[in-house]
């Protein structure tokens, strides 16, 4: 069979310029497509001659001279990039003044306790206020840098202030050592909204606060609220970063929750938005127990968030079973500064405490015939492990969930520290008055709950463990203002010297009013 080579169709040089006609038109479509809107909404011919690329080349060098300024530069770049540099805030927002209401929004930070400059309401304004009084320019190259200039400009105002009033402007995980609350923090999905915004004053409306608790402290704020016994001064910095914690995403989502406020010293349980059980509970102790630091006069060692090593984590994790009668594994920073001591000093004091001794795993017969005196924390073989009774030190129950730091709701039997008023006492977990009241709410009434107190009543305990019927979440949180159910503002010593941390980051996004020189530097 004879092959034939395939037919080579060369392509008329007629069908090669229509080709290079249809996509010459096609472009200049695109080209007229924005010049016409832009001289519909200005009546200046010059924008007959506006050309995308032309304007993309001009963009690229506003930005290049403006990226310094931007906190989001490389966002924003990059979704101009994507979407071939098309002003699109400008086409949407400039001519029905919607960015004059950004500025405005911007300017009124203030009622947030924020510094109004820190979202460059003031320039937007210059700039859209410059272009209006350009509208029958000559120059289209001087018409591609203001558009270029005002989208930048409205971009990052956009950003910034909607980030901050939805997320805050301070990110406690980058200023506390122990916060594990799960905090949600401004991703590229949620900027992106601000290129897609239909009705602007109903978006800046929709992003401030409405929390009634955020209500509260904004207007105490507005009206120079004074607490009894602080100043004006350290009421007035109080109210700002528990405005700024209230910001923060860290809220519980859920119907029903555990939540221990830190300062207060007690826990809450909440159910459909009301409290339902409350305890006064004994917490870890702090760094400014004796509050000797305060914001209105602290030293500069407050500045940087150095933890008491016994200091309660802020976490939230979920309740998911309880531990009647349980053992308690002794950690090793506490026996080796209190156990070994006590032992050291009293050769029958682990067998009194039904304290156990282990040496490689295996359980010592007769701990009092060690001396204890020459045993120390660098040349200890030993592990303690106290049992079930009226000296555990975790009393008759504990609350169990998942976390780095091991700590967890627990009964005890040092019930004098609940009559005290400043409760940050235990070695970082959280003590409870009255923890059968908890079990009962979190276990309800019958069978289950009591066994429970049946077992915690028993002389002659034996450990044994319970799973919840629903596990619930528990929030440990740290809050130094807030209004009560009476609508009140109450206030608390910062036991840990959060506030001061927080407060030393959060002064340069303050209002200029607010921001004032710390104690040691005026």
């Amino acid at each position: 069979m004879i092959k034939f080579a395939p037919v080579r169709r060369i392509a008329s040089p007629l069908l090669i310029l229509a080709a290079i006609l249809i996509t010459f038109q096609s472009c200049k479509k695109k080209r007229d497509e924005t010049a016409t809107f832009f001289f519909k909404k200005t009546h200046n011919k010059v924008y007959q001659d506006y050309s995308p690329h032309a304007f993309a080349v001009v963009f690229k060098k506003v930005f290049s001279q403006e990226r310094s300024k931007l906190k989001h530069a490389d966002f924003i770049a990059d979704y101009y990039r994507k979407n071939h540099y098309k002003p699109e805030i400008v086409m949407d927002h400039l001519f029905n003044n919607d960015l004059l209401t950004v500025s405005d929004y911007c300017f009124k930070a203030d009622e947030h306790g924020l510094d109004p400059s820190i979202f460059d309401g003031e320039r937007l304004r210059e700039l859209v206020y410059n272009f209006n009084n350009k509208s029958k320019t000559k120059s289209i190259d001087e018409i591609y840098h203001d558009i270029a200039e005002i989208e930048i400009s409205a971009a990052n105002s956009l950003i910034n202030y909607s980030n901050a009033l939805e997320y805050g402007v301070v990110n406690p995980k980058l200023i506390y050592q122990r916060y594990f609350l799960t905090t949600k923090r401004p991703d590229s999905l949620g900027m992106l909204h601000v290129f897609h915004i239909n009705n602007m004053q109903s978006y800046l409306d929709s992003i401030q606060p409405k929390d009634p608790q955020y209500k509260a402290l904004q207007k105490a704020l507005s009206e120079k609220y004074e607490a009894p016994g602080r100043s004006g001064e350290e009421s007035k910095r109080i109210l700002l970063v528990n405005l700024e914690r209230l910001r923060w995403k860290n809220k519980p989502a859920e119907d029903k929750y555990v939540i221990v406020n830190i300062p207060d010293f007690f826990l809450n349980v909440i159910d459909s938005g009301k409290s339902v059980l409350k305890m006064k509970v004994c917490v870890g102790q702090g760094r400014n127990m004796d509050n000797a630091n305060n914001l209105a006069a602290y030293n500069d060692t407050c500045k940087v968030d150095n933890p008491n090593e016994h200091e309660t984590p802020l976490l939230n994790s979920v309740i998911n079973y309880v531990e009647v009668n349980p053992v308690w594994n002794i950690p090793q920073s506490i026996a080796s500064k209190e156990i070994l001591k006590e032992a050291a000093d009293d050769r029958f004091y682990l067998a009194n405490k039904g304290i156990n001794v282990y040496k490689n795993g295996k359980l010592v017969g007769n701990p009092e015939e060690i001396d204890w005196t020459k045993v120390t924390k660098d040349n200890s073989p030993f592990e303690f492990k106290q049992q079930p009774g009226e000296d555990n030190s975790l009393g008759k129950i504990k609350f169990l969930f998942k976390n780095r730091s091991n700590v967890y709701l627990h009964d005890t039997p040092a019930k004098s520290a609940f009559l005290r008023k400043m409760r940050a006492v235990s070695h970082g977990c959280v003590r409870l008055g009255d923890p059968k009241a908890l079990a009962l709410n979190l276990f309800g009434p019958g069978e289950r709950y009591d066994e429970i107190v049946k077992d915690m009543d028993d002389n002659n305990p034996d450990p044994s463990d319970m799973n919840l019927p629903k596990k619930v979440p528990v929030y440990i949180t740290y809050v130094t203002c807030w209004a009560d159910e009476t609508g009140a503002l109450q206030f608390r010593n910062d036991v840990y010297g959060q506030d001061i941390v927080l407060y030393e980051h959060l002064q340069k996004f303050l209002h200029p009013a607010t921001r004032v020189n710390t104690y040691g530097t005026n």
